[in-house]
């Protein structure tokens, strides 16, 4: 179930309950939404490791997983994964309301539908990808509301944009584990890297303007604001200097940069979110 993806979409969920319900509206809503979230969420997880099984075999950050290992049936993970989605859907259907089932089943639906078999098409399939990963912050959003606000968007906006330097130093770090699992990651497509750094760059700099948005509508204060241009002004200097370096080294850096990033991020905002 991908648990560390699962929490990291969880805490977004999360965010978005609390800022579009302007504090927690309801605690059993909030326990449902999350409940329902993570059987939706997991199960994509299953499916995405049942469609990827022959690469991950051949790929040694992921040969151990349970279906190349050998420890789940690929049979068996199917229909866990199946049963996961479609219980998670029902589940927040019934329980919170039918917008946030169906961005429960949209986003089980690009990940594995159609982020999944991109990867093996194109290097744009980062892109496409960033649109589910940042997704769960609406469904918490309409959770609490029943609707999706402006501040909903930027949420949305906030983490489309982070994946991309986030998952591009992913794949320098692993771009040859990438190639031998057949996997058209842009390190792959274009193996000196120029592209990669490019979008690195491209996107923290979007990111600065975007991330401060939520000071600007009245979400949150001055401390939010002067936070989350520091913050991304460093991560944007830790990126330039990948471009530079176009060392392993420095890729690690930026995505440690970019795990610290995120909560902090997030943390601020709470912290200073005005209502």
């Amino acid at each position: 179930m991908k648990p560390r993806i699962l929490v990291m979409v969880l805490v977004t969920t999360v965010l978005g309950f609390f800022l579009g319900g302007r504090g927690i509206v309801s605690y059993p809503l909030l326990l449902a939404t999350l409940f329902g979230t993570a059987l939706s969420c997991g199960g994509a997880g299953v499916l995405n490791q049942y469609l990827e099984r022959d690469a991950d075999l051949l790929m040694k950050r992921t040969k151990r997983r349970p279906i190349p290992s050998g420890q789940v049936s690929p049979a068996n993970a199917l229909v866990f994964g199946i049963s996961l989605v479609l219980s998670g859907t029902v589940f927040l259907v019934a329980q919170v309301n039918l917008l946030t089932g169906f961005l429960a089943l949209l986003t089980a639906f690009l990940y594995v539908l159609v982020y999944t078999p991109l990867k093996r098409t194109t290097w744009l399939n980062t892109v496409i990808g960033a649109v589910p990963g940042a997704l769960p912050p609406l469904g918490g959003w309409a959770a609490a509301t029943g609707g999706i606000e402006l501040g909903g968007w930027i949420l949305f906006l906030i983490l489309f944009l982070w994946q991309h330097p986030h998952f591009y130093a992913i794949a320098w770090m692993y771009k040859e584990d990438y190639e031998r699992g057949g996997f058209k990651m842009l390190p792959v497509v274009e193996p000196d890297g120029k592209s990669t750094f490019r979008q690195i760059v491209f996107f923290s700099l979007l990111l600065l303007p975007v991330s401060v948005t939520p000071s600007l509508i009245g979400m949150s204060g001055v401390l939010y604001f002067v936070g989350s241009l520091v913050a991304g002004l460093a991560l944007l200097k830790v990126g330039l200097t990948l471009a530079k370096s176009h060392s392993v080294g420095d890729a690690r850096k930026l995505l440690r940069a970019s795990i610290v990033y995120l909560p902090f991020l997030l943390a601020l905002i709470v912290f200073d979110v005005k209502f």
